[in-house]
């Protein structure tokens, strides 16, 4: 199903992202990893990849925007719980269309939130291993987009061990029967892909604290 089959949540894209440029658009952009992150897990493991995360995203994008002004959140945590509320809201959208049912399902909704909710906490457990030192980069919330973007930028096997063992939670014999590779090839990846993730999360800590910094004056 591509996005074209579903009518626009919002108003037409207006740049690169589908959204006005300006405060809320760039807020909303620096999660569109932590999102798609979120949604393609919860996609292929409960909706068996019928779905293309890049349009559920993009329909949460658009109704995020719109919904902004009626957001009842100050925090940068209660901002992101409103976020992943719309994401299991659109996503809920996108199963009633494929099953061609048009009455909202609450219980349904509520199980995809709870399910988003499980996710990304135990995702957000990878910064405890994986994350700078909160004297290098103290804001926790702030961290989760700078990890979704990490993995999003992981070689595909990498990135589906770390969600098969961290977020569902599986062991190294499970994950090989469901990567179709033996159970030492999966350790061996298992600890590679934690190896290039911790990489890639320190590039962007130390990128983001030197951007932080005031410019050196001599």
């Amino acid at each position: 199903m591509s996005s074209s089959d579903l009518s626009p949540v919002g108003p037409p894209l207006l740049n690169q992202s589908g959204l006005p440029d300006d405060d809320r658009t760039r807020w909303l952009m620096k999660h569109e990893p932590w999102l798609r992150l979120l949604v393609r897990h919860e996609i292929n493991q409960r909706f068996a990849g019928k779905f293309n995360p890049s349009d559920v995203v993009q329909q949460t994008l658009m109704e995020a925007w719109q919904g902004w002004d009626g957001m009842q959140a100050q925090e940068e945590a209660q901002r992101q719980a409103w976020l992943r509320k719309v994401l299991a809201n659109q996503l809920a959208h996108f199963v009633r269309h494929y099953q061609g049912v048009k009455k909202r399902d609450l219980t349904r909704e509520l199980s995809i939130e709870q399910s988003l909710h499980r996710s990304a906490e135990r995702i957000e457990g990878l910064l405890v291993a994986q994350g700078p030192s909160p004297s290098q980069f103290a804001v926790v919330n702030e961290q989760r987009a700078m990890l979704a973007d990490a993995m999003e930028q992981l070689p595909d096997a990498y990135r589906q061990v770390i969600l098969l063992r961290s977020v569902e939670e599986l062991s190294h014999q499970e994950v090989a029967k469901r990567m179709g590779r033996t159970e030492p090839a999966v350790r061996m990846l298992w600890l590679r892909a934690l190896a290039a993730l911790a990489e890639e999360v320190k590039t962007r800590a130390s990128r983001q604290l030197g951007e932080s910094l005031p410019p050196y004056q001599s």
